[in-house]
């Protein structure tokens, strides 16, 4: 029996800030990010957008274009490294508003939860969910990934923003992937990318030394939490590199296997927290398991990253990268990090490409290499579908992308400052964030979100 990935559904935040003008205005060369990194566009979510509605808007789309009987469905398990509460996760709103618009009680008995573990929990929901339907076939699970990647303004990370969900659901026997068995996974804790607690004493805030309450706070240090993460670049991407090249050479034991793992896959799909980072982080296991043995094992240190760097820069390297990794950076460019998302929308990305294009990849192997911060990668492979063109028929993701609204750049600090207080783009058929109760006490903080038709 197959099981795997039998629809595909998005929703993408549908403002964005043109990379180039990001660039002009911290001074940065433009062609350093578009040509560099591959950036051309970073989305932001407008003012009444959060993470549920990312989420609730890209499952409602799975919904309706796969006219999915809610009473089938077991499970609803989220990615995200965005959640409003650190009790309530987001999927217990997904079903609230599932029901709102589909009927009460339609989600009563699906049991819900989120994964969190950085930019791989979407992937870790996945494999949860392909657990359950391998041991249940008649059963269907629903997996959602919904993020927003907020940063520093002027931080490192600026450029590499971005917002939005996708929503998929898992079957026995698929309509559009089907994964294998083996998994391989390597683990590491790390501090390359977080998101901690911050404290600020209350004096420094009310300028008083006496711990008088200040707004119901009776603790003497005040607790901030930020969307914006902490984290080193640099060591951020060698702990990608060093955990995925651990994954793939452990997949490739779990394969049995002494050939050259990659040539085996038609496409590639990686995490990209920006467009290049997938090309920039395989060349090394492109030497390490190439053919022709490219790289010595009695190599020194300093050579081995020599080597590594004329790798990437070979023609030979760039020709593997246009044919098995590019694909999946055509959406990334001109969305931005999906954090979760980002591997699901590198699938979806190359899938839509070979689709507009006409290219037929049913019974091809794709093969995926999925990283979080702190540290995981996980390495699988699914093979394409018969009938994958006919599921993928209604999606039409860059054709959407293509309607995404420019803003300019006050704008975008208003947003990201979260001064602006009314929505750029007025709301048609989709979630939006109403409220959030400020006065009843035992409702302190409680979002509650629509549907604007």
């Amino acid at each position: 029996m197959k099981t795997g990935i039998d629809a595909i559904s998005f929703d993408v935040a549908n403002i964005h800030l043109p990379i180039k003008t990001l660039a002009i205005a911290r001074n940065i060369e433009p062609e350093k990010l578009e040509k560099g990194l591959g950036l051309i566009k970073m989305t932001l979510p407008d003012v009444h957008q959060d993470a549920v509605v990312f989420g609730a808007n890209a499952l409602t789309k799975l919904i309706l274009e796969n006219e999915i009987n809610l009473n089938e469905i077991s499970r609803i398990y989220v990615g995200t490294e965005s959640g409003i509460d650190s009790s309530k996760p987001i999927s217990s709103f997904l079903i609230s508003l599932m029901e709102q618009k589909f009927g009460e009680d339609s989600l009563a008995e699906c049991d819900v939860v989120d994964f969190t573990f950085a930019c791989i929990g979407g992937v870790d929901a996945l494999q949860n969910c392909i657990d359950f339907v391998k041991l249940n076939p008649t059963k269907k699970a629903i997996v959602v990934t919904t993020d927003f990647a907020k940063y520093d303004l002027n931080s490192t990370g600026e450029y590499t923003q971005g917002a939005g969900a996708l929503a998929m659901l898992v079957t026995s026997n698929p309509r559009i992937i089907a994964f294998d068995d083996n998994w391989a996974t390597s683990t590491k804790g790390v501090f390359d990318f977080f998101k901690p607690y911050r404290t600020i004493s209350k004096e420094a805030i009310t300028q008083n030394e006496n711990n008088d309450p200040w707004f119901d706070n009776l603790e003497a240090e005040i607790e901030i939490h930020k969307d914006q993460p902490v984290f080193d670049g640099q060591y951020s991407n060698q702990c990608y590199m060093d955990r995925t090249r651990n994954a793939y050479f452990s997949f490739k034991k779990l394969k049995n296997t002494t050939e050259t793992l990659y040539n085996t896959w038609n496409s590639i799909i990686m995490h990209l927290p920006y467009s290049f980072q997938g090309r920039r982080m395989l060349s090394e296991i492109y030497a390490l398991d190439h053919a022709d043995k490219i790289i010595a094992e009695n190599i020194e240190p300093a050579d081995y990253q020599t080597k590594i760097k004329e790798v990437g820069k070979s023609d030979e390297y760039r020709k593997f990268v246009t044919e098995k990794l590019q694909p999946a950076e055509l959406a990334s460019s001109l969305i931005g990090n999906l954090y979760t998302g980002s591997i699901f929308m590198g699938l979806l990305s190359t899938l839509a490409h070979y689709y507009d294009t006409k290219q037929e990849v049913a019974g091809t192997k794709f093969g995926f290499l999925a990283y979080g911060s702190g540290s995981k990668s996980k390495v699988f492979e699914g093979t394409i579908q018969p009938e994958w063109q006919s599921a993928l028929a209604k999606t039409k993701l860059f054709e959407n992308l293509e309607e995404s609204t420019e803003i300019g750049f006050e704008t975008y600090e208003s947003l990201h400052k979260k001064e602006q207080n009314q929505s750029i783009r007025t709301p048609k058929n989709e979630w939006v964030l109403d409220r959030i109760e400020k006065e009843i006490p035992v409702l302190i903080g409680a979002r509650y979100y629509k549907w604007i038709d």
